[in-house]
C-alpha cells in the first residue's frame, strides 16, 4: 500500500474550510465545536434572533463530520440501561416506558429532521435514501435481527433469509439480513460544508482554527477564552463530541473517545458495484468490532468501514486489516487496490445514549455512540431551541453516567478491543 492516500476520500470534493474570523469581545452564545451538532445548534440559535459565534479547533470539517462514512440511520440505540427494570416499581416503570416512548419518536425524528434540513441547504450533499441492510454474521445473529424487526414497525424492515440475500448483498458469508426502509446516505463533506454556508447566511459568526483554552464564569455569564482572543456570553454550548479534551472535564468523564476506520477502493471494474450492493444501499455486520460499507456516490468505489481497534493507530497499518475483511465479504475485490485510508473518532457513553443537557449552568451535546450523522445533527438543532428558550427534547438531562476512576484517558479500550475481537472468534468458531 505504498500509494496510498491517508486522508479522507470525502476531502477531494469538500475539503476542510479556513474561516478565519476573529472572535468578538461580545455575543450570546459561543457554541465550542463546528460540525453537525454545534452548527444545527448555531442556526437554531440564529433563526431566533440570537447572536452566536461558533469557534472550532481546527478547519470547519476537519473531525468527525468529514471523516464518517456518511450513513443516516432511522433511529438510535436506546441503551444497555434502557430496558433494565428489576428493581423498579410498577409506577417508575410506566414512566420509563412512557420516556423510551419519547426518546423513540425523537429518535425516528431526527432522520425527518437531516432529510429536511438537506433539503434547505444551497449544495448537493448527494443525500439518497437508499435504505440499509443489516447483516447477521451467525445464524443466531438473524435469530436476533427477526425478534428486533418485529418491534421496527415504522421504518420498513424486510428478512432476507441466507437462501435469498443475494438479492440484496453479493456474499455468501452472512446467514441471512434485514433491510430497513428508512435510511439513508450523503457526502457527509459537502453536508459539513453546507451546514457552514448556512449558519454564515442566517449571520453566525465562525471562526476556525480558534481552539478554546478555558471557560470561566464571569457576571452572570461566561468568559470563553481561546488563543486568539476571550469572548463573554450568556451561554456556552459544548459541542466537541468525540473531540472533546479536558476543556470541561465533568462532560469528558462521561464520554469516552474511541477510533474508527475507513477504506476506499479504486475503481471498481463496470458493473461490479451492482453485483455486490444491487441496490446501493449502505451497510453494516452485527460483529461487536463491526465492520460497515456503502457505495461512493459515483457507484465507483466501495467504501468499508469498522472497529478494527477502539484505540487511535495508524491508519496505513490498520488499512491491510480492513482490506482482508473486504475480501472476506466480497472476493470479487481480491486484486483491487486500496485508495485511501484514515480514521476519525467517535463518541461513547457508559449507557449507549446520546446526552444533552445543562450541567453548571454549560450546555452540552455529544455521545453519539457511531451513529451521528443523523442524531447529532437533531441535537444541535434542540440544543439550540432549548438555548433560545423554547421546546426541550425528551433527551434533556437524562441521567449521565460515568464510572470509577475514569478521568480522560480510556485505559481500558485495550481491554475492551481484545474482549470484544475474543468474543468474535469465540463465537465464529462455535457458532454460537
Amino acid at each position: 500500500m505504498a500509494d496510498l492516500i491517508q486522508t479522507p476520500y470525502w476531502w477531494e470534493e469538500a475539503p476542510p474550510r479556513s474561516v478565519p474570523n476573529a472572535p468578538p469581545a461580545r455575543t450570546d452564545v459561543v457554541v465550542v465545536g463546528g460540525g453537525y451538532t454545534g452548527l444545527n445548534a448555531a442556526i437554531a440559535l440564529r433563526q431566533s434572533g440570537i447572536a452566536v459565534t461558533v469557534v472550532e479547533a481546527e478547519d470547519f470539517g476537519f473531525g468527525a463530520s468529514s471523516r464518517n462514512a456518511g450513513h443516516v440511520s432511522s433511529g438510535v440505540n436506546l441503551g444497555k440501561s434502557a430496558a433494565s427494570s428489576k428493581v423498579r416499581s410498577p409506577m417508575e416503570r410506566r414512566l420509563l416506558a412512557a420516556l423510551l416512548e419519547q426518546l423513540k419518536n425523537e429518535a425516528a425524528a431526527s432522520f425527518d429532521f437531516l432529510e429536511a434540513r438537506v433539503g434547505e441547504l444551497g449544495r448537493n450533499v448527494e443525500y439518497r435514501r437508499s435504505g440499509r441492510v443489516v447483516c447477521a454474521s451467525l445464524p443466531s445473529h438473524f435469530d436476533a435481527l427477526r425478534a428486533k424487526s418485529a418491534k421496527m414497525t415504522r421504518d420498513g424492515v424486510h428478512l432476507f433469509e441466507r437462501a435469498a440475500q443475494r438479492r440484496v448483498i453479493g456474499s455468501d458469508i452472512y446467514h441471512g439480513v434485514m433491510t430497513i426502509d428508512r435510511a439513508g446516505q450523503l457526502h457527509p463533506g459537502k453536508y459539513v460544508q453546507g451546514l457552514v454556508d448556512l449558519a454564515m447566511d442566517e449571520g453566525a459568526q465562525l471562526c476556525s482554527n480558534c481552539s478554546v483554552t478555558a471557560i470561566e464564569r464571569r457576571h452572570g455569564g461566561f468568559r470563553v477564552k481561546t488563543r486568539q482572543a476571550s469572548v463573554d456570553c450568556d451561554q456556552v454550548l459544548i459541542a466537541t463530541n468525540g473531540y472533546s479534551d479536558g476543556l470541561y472535564p465533568w462532560v469528558r468523564r462521561r464520554i469516552i473517545p474511541a477510533a474508527s476506520y475507513i477504506v476506499v477502493t479504486d475503481v471498481l471494474p463496470e458493473g461490479m458495484i451492482e453485483e455486490l450492493l444491487p441496490n446501493g444501499r449502505t451497510a453494516v455486520d452485527s460483529r461487536r468490532l463491526l465492520s460497515y460499507f456503502r457505495p461512493t456516490p459515483d457507484r465507483r468505489r466501495i467504501l468499508f468501514g469498522g472497529r478494527a481497534s477502539l484505540r487511535m493507530q495508524d491508519a496505513g497499518r490498520v488499512a491491510q486489516e480492513l482490506a482482508g475483511r473486504l475480501h472476506e465479504v466480497f472476493p470479487q475485490t481480491k486484486g483491487i487496490a486500496i485508495r485511501n485510508a484514515w480514521s476519525g473518532r467517535i463518541a461513547f457513553t457508559f449507557d449507549l445514549l446520546p446526552h444533552f443537557g445543562e450541567h453548571g449552568g454549560i450546555v452540552y451535546a455529544l455521545g453519539c455512540n457511531g451513529s451521528g450523522v443523523a442524531m447529532q445533527s437533531y441535537l444541535g438543532h434542540m440544543a439550540g431551541r432549548a438555548m433560545a428558550g423554547k421546546e426541550r427534547s425528551a433527551f434533556w438531562n437524562l441521567d449521565f453516567p460515568t464510572m470509577p476512576f475514569y478521568r480522560e484517558t480510556p485505559w481500558f479500550l485495550p481491554a475492551v478491543t481484545g474482549w470484544y475481537r475474543f468474543r468474535d472468534v469465540l463465537e465464529r468458531m462455535t457458532g454460537v
